[in-house]
C-alpha cells in the first residue's frame, strides 16, 4: 500500500477551512468540494488513456482520452459529500453505495446497505470516506469490493489516522490512500486528532 499526502498550498487552506470549528455547514461543503477536486488529481494520475486524432480549427493533431472507466463508491453517509466533484471530473464514471456502521464499542464495521454497478470487473473503483480512523470501515468496504474482481482500488479521504493506515495496510496492501493529511493519533472514543469533527455531521449540519 502506498500512502499519498497531497502537499499543496490549496490542500492546506482548504484542509484549515475544514478543520476550523467556526466553518459552518454551507462553507464546509463548498469547501468539501474544492479539497476533494484537488485530491482526485491526485488519485487518478496513473489512469490510462489512449490517443487518437482530433482536428483543430487549423490542423489535425493527436488528442487523448481516459480509457480507464471508474467506479466510485461512497461509503455511508459522510462519503455522500465528497461524490459530487467525481461526477463532475471523472468520464464514464459510475456509482455504486456502501452503507457500514461502525460499532462505537468495538469498531467493528457492519454493513447495512450495498449497491453497486454490474461492471466492476476490471475497473478502477475509487473508495470515498473522508475520515480513515480505525480502518474497520475501509477494510471491510474493500474486501466487498475485491470479491467483484475490480483492476485496482484505491482510497481517497480527507484525513487519515496513523492507527488506520496501519490497518488498511495490514489487511489490503495494494490499495493506495490518497489523503490531504496524516494526522497524529486517535483518541480514546477513536475520533482522529486534530482531525476535524464528524465529517457528516459538519456536511449536512446534523
Amino acid at each position: 500500500m502506498t500512502l499519498h499526502l497531497v502537499d499543496h498550498p490549496l490542500v492546506a487552506h482548504y484542509l484549515t477551512r475544514l478543520r476550523d470549528r467556526e466553518t459552518e455547514p454551507d462553507e464546509f461543503r463548498e469547501v468539501s468540494d474544492k479539497i476533494i477536486t484537488l485530491l482526485l488529481y491526485e488519485a487518478t494520475r496513473d489512469l490510462r488513456t489512449r490517443s487518437y486524432p482530433i482536428q483543430t480549427p487549423l490542423e489535425e493533431t493527436k488528442g487523448h482520452e481516459v480509457d480507464d472507466h471508474v467506479v466510485a463508491v461512497p461509503i455511508l453517509r459522510a462519503g455522500l459529500g465528497l461524490v459530487g466533484p467525481v461526477l463532475k471530473l471523472l468520464p464514464h464514471v459510475t456509482v455504486g453505495y456502501i452503507g457500514l456502521e461502525r460499532d462505537e464499542r468495538t469498531a467493528v464495521a457492519s454493513r447495512y446497505y450495498v449497491k453497486l454497478p454490474p461492471d466492476i470487473h476490471g475497473k478502477v473503483v475509487m473508495v470515498l470516506d473522508p475520515m480513515l480512523a480505525t480502518g474497520g470501515t475501509a477494510i471491510k468496504a474493500v474486501e466487498l469490493l475485491k470479491e467483484y474482481g475490480p483492476a485496482s482500488v484505491r482510497l481517497v479521504c480527507v484525513v487519515a489516522a496513523p492507527e488506520g493506515i496501519e490497518a488498511l495496510q495490514a489487511a489490503h496492501p495494494d490499495v493506495q490512500i490518497f489523503a490531504a493529511a496524516k494526522d497524529r493519533q486517535l483518541n480514546a472514543q477513536k475520533y482522529i486528532l486534530p482531525g476535524l469533527g464528524d465529517y457528516g455531521d459538519r456536511l449536512f449540519g446534523t
